[in-house]
């Protein structure tokens, strides 16, 4: 992830990243990052000011989510 965001240009002082497959739409995907502690626990964190999300596609039709929580110098 901070490869990611260096490559983006995105210089952060605090980053953090959750991920969830198979989820079928972004409202399953976000009540299953809300529901798991660590996760919950992650998009809390007063520290991430910004967020970015994305979902992708398999061949198959599974769909993997990520959440990237981050905040800039």
């Amino acid at each position: 992830m901070e490869q990611r965001l260096e490559w983006a240009g995105y210089r952060a002082r605090a980053m953090g990243e959750n991920l969830a497959m198979g989820q079928p739409d972004v409202v399953s995907a976000v009540k299953a990052w809300m529901k798991s502690p660590s996760h919950c626990a992650n998009i809390m964190l007063p520290v991430f000011t910004q967020m970015g999300a994305s979902c992708v596609m398999d061949r198959a039709g599974r769909r993997y989510w990520s959440l990237v929580l981050a905040a800039p110098y």
